[in-house]
């Protein structure tokens, strides 16, 4: 092995870097039911901000359980909108 590999300079082997699981986490997302959302996950120097907006309340569950298992053991910060997608209840007046 070469000592100037990522693995040998004493933090975590790459798989287990923040940096791997992050990235890991974008293209599990990308490559699912959840790939068409607006969610964008950064390194914010020791945690995680997870952002974006979803249509649904269960999109945006199905994104954190998501989240959860992909990133235990990091601080992770959410902040992921429901979009309404419902219909007005009254008529815009207009001036």
């Amino acid at each position: 092995m070469n000592p100037h590999d990522a693995g040998s300079a004493g933090g975590p082997p790459p798989a287990q870097s923040p940096e791997y699981r992050v990235a890991h986490l974008q293209d599990r997302l990308a490559s699912g039911e959840l790939g068409e959302l607006g969610v964008r996950i950064e390194i914010r120097g020791e945690a995680v901000l997870v952002t974006g907006t979803v249509p649904s309340a269960r999109c945006r569950e199905d994104v954190l359980d998501t989240v959860r298992e992909e990133l235990t053991g990091l601080e992770v910060h959410c902040d992921i909108v429901v979009s309404e997608a419902s219909s007005p209840d009254h008529a815009e007046e207009l001036s």
